[in-house]
């Protein structure tokens, strides 16, 4: 049988009712990207709202065409050649009638999760990295999700082989978007005049879209976690059951985290706060979510959230410039993530997903906390080293820092051609040349709405 997710934690192959639970979660994983938009144009500026979401739309547009051209061949292909690092073949994928139900199903339920890997890297390059630049990065980033991704669920994959457990991806998708991210906002240097005023979090641009973006991802969250059973045949509802009562109780646990720390601390409740405490539980309880107790989702949970929220503040100390906390909650949730398994996981005894080991806390020894720990390290190096190529290429040809006029303006407005009530583009342009920084000014930019409003009943 061809490679598929079904392998992924050892499942049996998939029946009709199967594939009807994987594609509702792969549609489902997919409205994901919309609240990664939503809360991602929440944090920042209103300059630069929307090309955050038109960054988020070119992940799924040129993160979806990689995945099919050479994505899926690299993470589950099984032609000649493969090895444990990477699989090979199913390259510009396509199947024959007898397989293409498992074949498609894997592909369109792993591209939700490649997509998702990218898209976390944009929150951190935002509001200064050039559009052109970033949709070349999106292009090429599949390289840094699929091969990994393998190397946990592919047959060939050498940390499968080890007994690493990641279920439905702390370590290949949140630790490794974490790690790409810290990379890329390391080499775009802090947002103009970030740290003029201290190290404090800037306020929210849109504070209502962050929130309706973090409950969006809430709820695709459970159904990411849930669907990483693929399917509800034998005893795999079960585990689909499990998860979604474990991946509430994290959130939770790690929202009221938050709500605590945040008054602590700041005697308010801030919303980047409390949102960021409960996407780094989320992220802290996916990789064990289909084998803990519901009280041990609660004690992943609130100690992840605790962990993002205390962490992001030293990024900012060493002027690491994260706008949305990517690094903190992908990276750090996802870290701990993976060690919390290798501290709690049990045995198995229905599916035997977790291959007979046992948590340090559970009388397993120190085997598998040490393969979560190994798995852990191959990944950082991997997406830390592939991230700082691919950006280093591309700004050999095209710079990934906007032009300094450019990110003054706002990308909305340079990139876009979109205006914004309350800034007065004509000023600032006039001023920027002043200085002698040159702008886009070879074209007329459609006036904003408002006034063409006020146009058209002045005139008629």
């Amino acid at each position: 049988m061809i490679n598929g997710t079904s392998q992924q934690v050892g499942l049996d192959p998939v029946n009709s009712d199967d594939a009807t639970w994987i594609l509702t979660a792969s549609f489902v994983i997919f409205t994901m990207q919309t609240g990664f938009g939503l809360l991602e144009s929440g944090a920042v500026t209103k300059k630069n709202e929307v090309n955050i979401m038109m960054k988020n739309a070119a992940d799924i547009i040129l993160g979806g065409l990689t995945y099919w051209m050479y994505g899926y061949g690299l993470q589950y292909g099984t032609g000649p050649g493969t090895n444990p690092f990477c699989g090979v073949g199913s390259f510009f994928l396509d199947a024959d009638t007898e397989n293409m139900g498992i074949v498609f199903a894997t592909f369109i339920f792993q591209l939700s999760f490649a997509t998702t890997a990218t898209t976390i890297v944009s929150g951190a390059m935002a509001e200064r990295t050039d559009f052109n630049a970033y949709c070349v990065f999106s292009f090429l980033n599949t390289i840094v999700y699929c091969i990994p991704a393998g190397w946990l669920w592919g047959n060939h994959g050498f940390l499968k082989k080890m007994g690493a457990i990641d279920f439905a991806g702390s370590a290949a998708v949140h630790l490794l978007g974490g790690i790409s991210a810290l990379v890329a906002a390391s080499m775009l240097k802090p947002r103009l005049r970030r740290y003029d005023n201290g190290i404090d979090p800037l306020p929210m641009g849109n504070p209502i879209n962050a929130i309706v973006g973090a409950f969006t991802l809430w709820w695709g969250w459970l159904v990411f976690n849930c669907g990483s059973t693929f399917g509800i045949s034998n005893h795999k509802w079960h585990y689909a059951a499990r998860a979604a009562v474990t991946t509430i109780n994290a959130s939770v646990a790690g929202g009221f985290v938050g709500l605590v720390n945040s008054y602590r601390r700041n005697r308010m409740f801030l919303v980047g706060d409390i949102i960021n405490s409960i996407l780094g539980a989320l992220v802290g309880v996916t990789a064990g979510s289909a084998f803990y107790h519901p009280w041990e989702a609660i004690l992943v949970g609130a100690l992840g959230a605790f962990l993002v929220i205390e962490f992001q503040p030293l990024l900012d100390k060493v002027k690491v410039d994260d706008p949305v906390g990517a690094v903190a909650v992908h990276g750090i949730g996802g870290l701990w993530g993976m060690l919390a398994v290798g501290l709690l996981v049990d045995d198995d005894p229905l599916l035997n997903l977790t291959k007979g080991y046992k948590g340090v806390f559970k009388g397993g020894g120190f085997y598998i906390f040490g393969v979560q720990t190994l798995t852990c390290v191959v990944i950082g190096l991997w997406s830390a080293l592939t991230t700082y190529t691919i950006l280093k290429v591309i700004n050999i040809f095209l710079p990934i820092r906007m032009p300094l006029s450019e990110e003054t303006l706002g990308a909305d407005f340079t990139e876009h051609d979109i205006r914004h009530d309350g800034y007065n583009y004509e000023r600032i342009i006039e001023e920027l040349l002043g200085q002698g920084l040159k702008t886009h000014t070879d074209r007329s930019h459609a006036p904003p709405r408002t006034e063409w409003d006020t146009y058209l009943i002045e005139k008629y």
